[in-house]
């Protein structure tokens, strides 16, 4: 075997593990399912939601924000984050139907069951 036929399946190898390696090391998880979650039907129905409506805002499993505030763990603190209104279902349902500050208001587009399912699945993170 010449050096050359060693080198080459060596770097493949080597270029393998680091390939390997950059795709584990990065922070990004697979989306669970619902029954993964444990949601009821309620729930997933206003994870459906989210994902239609809030998504492109704020991230559901994390404290860091896309345009508006992350929502983990909305409903385990006193006050909402930014606004400092109380954490509570009637606070968010008026900012879910009515808007704040930069936040589109969806009571044109959501009944008032839909906020209700959206409401059972943001106290699910």
């Amino acid at each position: 075997m010449n050096r050359s036929q060693w080198i080459s399946p060596t770097l493949l190898a080597f270029l393998a593990m680091v390939a390997l390696l950059a795709f584990t090391g990065c922070d990004v998880e697979r989306r669970k399912s619902d029954a993964e979650l444990g949601l009821n039907p309620q729930q997933a129905a206003g994870r459906k939601l989210y994902d239609n409506f809030c998504d492109r805002c704020h991230e559901p499993y994390s404290t860091r924000g896309k345009k508006g505030p992350g929502l983990k763990g909305i409903f385990k603190n006193q006050y909402l984050p930014l606004s400092g209104l109380p954490a509570n279902d009637d606070r968010v349902t008026d900012i879910v139907k009515f808007g704040r500050a930069k936040m589109e208001g969806f009571g044109q587009v959501m009944t008032d069951e839909q906020v209700k399912q959206l409401l059972a699945y943001l106290h699910t993170l």
